[in-house]
């Protein structure tokens, strides 16, 4: 995470900060606050303390609301107190750390809501920020989601590309022979799904099914001796993630909640000056 933040204020040119060195004393103190401008779900404290510490660890950051903590539109995230320069230095960068991670959170939160009750899981996936991708995967479990794999490493997961340079299902079946118990399997259609009964794989994604051709792949799941875990898969957005998961999923995942969540309008307002 460090490493991340370093990059992000040399990106900044934060030990060129023009404007603050005409303007604000060396020694001048004050305190200022990080108010949400709407309401959300808060991620990134890590990260907005971290700015402030690289640039003078003098500088005292109170997170008034913890990471996976609600907030009110108006609501105080933080309070700062120090030196005004490194304060005013490093606003931006810890704002757009805030304020990405916390809309990732919030997206989060909003699926997971969404299905409360169905006894579905929300998961992300590897659709992340370059660089970024343990922070906003760690924003997603701050809004109550589950994290997909990490990596590449992080678990077999079959996908069509695979299956095409395989030389189709049947052959990925025969490659992976004992190994499919501890894998997933991306499926696009109902005759792929029925072509891997009887072979056992740990998982079963059923890839941009519609709800309706969901619920009839649900329907042949009855009739295997042994039923994989079920993931659902493209495109679900909120207003269809109830009827995927009242369906009997095990799980939904979701590229948008960390490619295409919108920020949390955050603000860092200079409240007092020494």
């Amino acid at each position: 995470m460090t490493g991340i933040v370093e990059r992000a204020l040399r990106e900044d040119a934060a030990d060129n900060d023009t404007t603050t060195a005409l303007l604000v004393g060396e020694k001048a103190r004050g305190r200022a606050v990080i108010r949400a401008k709407a309401a959300g779900v808060v991620s990134g404290q890590r990260c907005a303390r971290e700015v402030f510490a690289l640039l003078d660890e003098s500088v005292e950051y109170d997170p008034l609301k913890r990471d996976g903590s609600s907030v009110r539109e108006g609501g105080i995230v933080a309070e700062l107190r120090g030196n005004i320069r490194p304060i005013l230095t490093g606003e931006r960068t810890a704002l757009n750390f805030l304020q990405h991670l916390s809309g990732i959170a919030t997206s989060a939160r909003r699926f997971v809501e969404r299905i409360e009750g169905t006894g579905a899981v929300i998961l992300d996936t590897r659709k992340t920020t370059p660089g970024m991708r343990l922070l906003e995967k760690e924003a997603v479990l701050h809004g109550g989601g589950k994290n997909h794999r990490k990596d590449l490493a992080g678990l077999i997961l079959v996908k069509e590309n695979h299956i095409a340079a395989a030389g189709g299902l049947e052959r990925v079946v025969e490659l992976l022979g004992a190994r499919i118990a501890e894998t997933e399997i991306e499926v696009s259609s109902l005759e792929e799904l029925k072509g891997l009964r009887g072979s056992h794989p740990a998982r079963i994604m059923l890839d941009n099914f519609a709800p309706e051709d969901a619920e009839e792949a649900m329907e042949e799941l009855k009739g295997w001796d042994a039923r994989p875990e079920i993931e659902v898969s493209g495109g679900v957005t909120l207003e269809t993630a109830r009827s995927y998961a009242s369906l009997g999923v095990d799980y939904i995942s979701v590229g948008s909640i960390t490619v295409s969540a919108p920020a949390l309008d955050m603000s860092l307002i200079l409240e007092e000056v020494d």
